[in-house]
Parts: structure tokens; C-alpha cells; sequence
């Protein structure tokens, strides 16, 4: 029975607390860029942008039907996980991922893109993104790092 396992109970809470702190969080930053605030810096900018697309535009010309197509693969991820218990042994990273997946795509329901603010422009110029983001990228170089040290044990284990 999973929900007497005390390991199932701690990472269902680490993974429910750590995905409603993103998701707030996320979604406050963002509310106060849609509210008004900006910043121009030398290097680095906070200036709202409505993303219509996926990383650096892409898939912009999808429109209406990307939102539908990321919440699919959202849920399908999901069911994924939950199927093959993976929650249980990487909440941290599938928190940071399913949180900051999840706010983009509300984002797309309520503001017709994804919001971004954050514009790095010293040097070179660079994709404007948002909290959400970065915390994606956190945590799918977690999920590959945990995975890579799982099989090197599991290597290590079998010679």
C-alpha cells in the first residue's frame, strides 16, 4: 500500500509543497510585471513580453492550438510519472518541471502567451524568459543527472 510507505508520504509532500511554492511564486512575479514594473539595466532588463510561441519563438505559428498541444503533453507527462513512480524518486525535479510547465501554459489561457521578463543584453542578445523558465532547466539537468548517477550505480552494482 503506497500511502502507508513513509518515503511514498514524505516525497508526495516534498513534491506538493515545492509545486505550489513555484507556481505562486512564478505566477506573482509575473502578475507584477503584468502590472507595470520595469527595469533597464546596462546588461540585463526586466521589460514584460507575451511569448506566443516556445523557446525563442518557435512554434509561434501553431497560435491557439499550442496551448491545447502543451496541456496534453503536460497531462500525458503526468500520468507518465505517476505510472511509472517516478514521483517517488525525484520529486524535487519533477516539481520544479510539472510547476513551471503548468504556469507557462495558464499563462497562455489568460494572457494569450507566455509571460516574459527577464531580457540579458550585455554583449550579445538573448531570449527573454521568465522564472519558470530557468526552473525547467533546473530541473531536467537534475532528472539527467539523477538518472546518469542511477545506471552508474546500477554498473557498479553488477560488476
Amino acid at each position: 500500500m503506497p500511502f502507508s510507505n513513509p518515503n511514498f508520504r514524505r516525497s508526495t509532500l516534498v513534491f506538493t509543497l515545492l509545486f505550489l511554492g513555484v507556481l505562486i511564486t512564478d505566477q506573482n512575479i509575473k502578475r507584477l510585471f503584468l502590472e507595470g514594473l520595469f527595469y533597464e539595466g546596462e546588461c540585463l532588463s526586466f521589460t514584460l513580453a507575451l511569448n506566443k510561441g516556445v523557446a525563442f519563438s518557435m512554434f509561434a505559428f501553431l497560435g491557439p492550438y499550442l496551448k491545447w498541444i502543451q496541456t496534453f503533453l503536460l497531462l500525458g507527462i503526468f500520468i507518465y510519472i505517476i505510472w511509472q513512480r517516478y514521483l517517488q524518486r525525484y520529486p524535487v525535479a519533477l516539481a520544479l518541471i510539472l510547476a513551471s510547465g503548468i504556469s507557462n501554459v495558464y499563462d497562455r489561457f489568460m494572457h494569450g502567451g507566455v509571460v516574459d521578463y527577464v531580457y540579458w543584453h550585455c554583449g550579445f542578445e538573448f531570449a527573454i524568459f521568465n522564472l519558470a523558465d530557468v526552473l525547467i532547466d533546473i530541473g531536467v539537468v537534475m532528472m539527467i543527472y539523477l538518472l546518469w548517477r542511477e545506471e552508474r550505480q546500477k554498473g557498479e552494482c553488477d560488476d
